[in-house]
């Protein structure tokens, strides 16, 4: 077999692609649920290898556009859908020249005759915001797929590519993006009442049997990078830290364009606001505001700062200081050339000072460090290190889809990082060396606040995994 075969049986089969879709329409509508939640609506997408435009059309697009190298299914993607745009074009040997902000690979890898070079050429469509969405059979199932063409269940293909998600990362890899996610679905692809749900919404999203899953699909994103500088606003909720404030200032070195320091008092008992004042009042070469949050909770205090932020980066640096603010250059660093978008400190690697955290607080964040790589599909170790960083751009998307899932975290780390992983954002994690606390003492209630953040993450497994 050569291209013009696979050519040849795509277009002589273009005509009953549509009966085959309703015959296993629950798998199509399902497709097309995942790439809905993954993509959010009103981007400019485009589609490789479109076929009949069903796809394209259910992620709601501002800007939509399909290609396929089969002249047929672009004449009836057409007509189907007016308000797209279909071309037809071969991705191997690519002629559109736009950007868009997410690319979809539907299916497209086991039938593609050179996915290293079709991925090669996708970059020339990318920019730093780009998000490839690939979905592919999960190799596993390939005595049932083809035991399901023998029976005449599906349409008969020719020879396929059966690339696990292994392959797949080593050639994205090769070409310069960095994987993002995986998420794998679609355990029994027949609608059955009641067994769908115990199936597909709850058995399929499980640990070690989801790896039996039929549907692979992969978040990836190119890597460019450049050397250019940028403005940093560093927000720093304090409560009762008075003896801190100035060390704050003192012992940050200086990166970036501009420093802008938002001190943010959240009901002290020991003056800090008017320490943060005379902080101000001594260090006039600093770009220092001072607040206080008109309501409650860290979370508050770190929204509030972020919303009167200038800079173009966002820090958060807690003022208990036990996060070296000495580390913040490691941070900013790692964002500007692009080895993550949001910036997440990991406290768990090195040995920490004797007294820096409780051994029932240790165990939490270990747990809650496992549970979040399961349910963001993203390696976290420590995701309750105060030190988060990310473009002021990207907070402002995070803002845009936080009704997503509602305004219920006080401490502001879990919020942050599931709006990070909504949009599909690369979270990277810096290893930090955790100090003990030379002032005041820690605000954390180990069980109180440690059963809020149980019934958050319960909270989110349902709205990330079990939907």
């Amino acid at each position: 077999m050569n291209k013009s075969d696979l050519v040849s049986f795509y277009r002589k089969t273009a005509a009953t692609r549509t009966r085959w879709k309703k015959r296993n329409r629950f798998y199509h509508h399902s497709l097309e649920k995942y790439f809905s939640f993954i993509i959010p609506e009103g981007k400019r997408v485009l589609e490789v290898g479109c076929g009949n435009g069903d796809l394209l059309n259910s992620v709601k697009p501002a800007y939509g556009v399909g290609i396929d190298f089969v002249p047929e299914y672009i004449d009836i993607a057409s007509a189907k859908y007016p308000h797209l745009k279909f071309l037809v074009d071969d991705v191997e040997e690519l002629k559109l020249k736009e950007h868009f902000d997410y690319i979809i690979l539907s299916d497209l890898t086991n039938c593609l005759w050179d996915v290293q070079k079709a991925l090669h050429n996708l970059r020339e469509l990318c920019d730093s915001n780009t998000r490839i969405v690939i979905s592919q059979y999960n190799y596993k199932w390939e005595p049932i797929l083809k035991s399901g063409e023998f029976l005449g269940l599906k349409l008969r293909q020719p020879a396929q590519n059966w690339f696990t998600t292994g392959d797949l990362q080593k050639l994205l890899e090769l070409e310069g993006y960095q994987n993002i996610k995986i998420e794998r679905k679609l355990l029994f692809p027949k609608y059955i009442p009641v067994f769908n749900f115990i199936f597909n919404t709850f058995l399929a999203n499980l640990p070690l049997i989801n790896h039996f899953n039929l549907v692979n699909l992969i978040v990836a994103r190119p890597v460019l990078s450049d050397d250019q500088q940028y403005s940093v606003s560093i927000v720093v909720p304090a409560r009762n830290e008075k003896g801190n404030i100035e060390n704050a200032i003192k012992r940050t070195p200086e990166f970036g364009t501009h420093q802008q320091f938002i001190f943010i008092e959240g009901n002290s008992a020991d003056n800090t606001y008017e320490e943060m004042l005379r902080v101000q009042a001594a260090y006039p070469e600093k770009d220092i505001l001072v607040m206080k949050q008109s309501g409650k909770g860290k979370g508050n205090a770190v929204r509030e700062g972020f919303n009167a932020a200038t800079g173009e980066i966002l820090m958060i640096l807690d003022a208990d200081l036990t996060m070296p603010p000495e580390e913040l250059p490691k941070f900013y660093d790692a964002l500007r050339y692009n080895k993550g978008e949001f910036i997440n400190g990991s406290r768990l690697v090195y040995p920490m000072d004797q007294n820096a955290m409780r051994f029932l607080n240790l165990l939490g964040n270990k747990f809650f460090g496992i549970f979040f790589t399961y349910l963001l599909g993203q390696r976290l170790k420590d995701t309750l290190c105060g030190t988060k960083v990310l473009y002021k751009r990207d907070y402002e998307q995070i803002i845009m889809n936080r009704h997503y899932f509602g305004d219920f975290d006080p401490f502001g780390d879990f919020s942050l990082l599931f709006g990070a992983a909504k949009l599909n954002l690369k979270i990277s994690e810096i290893i930090i060396r955790y100090k003990d606390r030379e002032y005041g003492s820690t605000q954390i209630s180990r069980f109180s606040h440690g059963w809020l953040l149980i019934r958050m993450s319960m909270f989110a497994a349902r709205k990330m995994k079990f939907r």
